[in-house]
């Protein structure tokens, strides 16, 4: 991974990595995970989530939230998102995380190529981090096991829907259980084929 040289910040001792998770179904909130991996201890197998298979993914995220210096995970619910737009909405879950960790970093960077406004340091937005940043990719497991377990949640709740085979995503199976059932509370109503219903 690309990250000794801090991407031209040399002088960073103290690094944040954030990543989101959920942008793109049509159910659920969106979440974001901000994560200071510890030097001293370090872990071995770190790459982008998706990636990776579910086992190896939760692997990992125990690993992450034993060993990282700090983390936290943090979403924007299914009414900011209607309110705000995905876009923003996913932002403020970055910001959200990263005010959440115990110890204030130096410098941020961000997968994506645009950055949440009012972070308490300098920050980068790298494309593609969760595969060239190991702060990067901790915090994509770490927000991507929470939103897996939140669909779990949706599905205990909403057992008509299979949020745990879809896991909100607009496959042919959600669709077809949104054609039957039309939305729960859970879908996010700015989405298209969600929207359609309230028209």
């Amino acid at each position: 991974m690309v990250q000794d040289d801090l991407f031209g910040y040399p002088d960073v001792t103290c690094l944040a990595g954030i990543d989101e998770a959920g942008r793109g179904p049509l159910a659920g909130p969106v979440f974001a995970a901000a994560v200071i991996l510890h030097p001293m201890r370090p872990i071995e197998g770190l790459a982008d989530s998706k990636t990776l298979s579910a086992n190896r993914r939760e692997q990992l995220a125990a690993l992450i939230r034993e060993r990282a210096q700090a983390w936290c995970i943090a979403c924007a619910s299914v009414e900011e998102i209607d309110a705000l737009n995905i876009l923003q909405a996913t932002l403020l879950a970055m910001r959200r995380a990263c005010a959440g960790l115990a110890i204030r970093p130096d410098h941020v960077l961000v997968d994506g190529n645009q950055l949440p406004k009012g972070l308490p340091c300098p920050a980068q937005a790298i494309v593609k981090g969760d595969a060239r940043v190991a702060e990067i990719s901790a915090a994509s497991i770490l927000a991507k096991t929470a939103r897996d377990a939140d669909c779990l949640v949706l599905h205990r709740c909403y057992p008509d829907y299979g949020f745990d085979r879809h896991k909100g995503y607009g496959t042919a199976l959600h669709l077809e259980r949104l054609r039957l059932h039309g939305p729960c509370a859970a879908h996010r109503r700015s989405f298209a084929p969600v929207k359609r219903f309230f028209s």
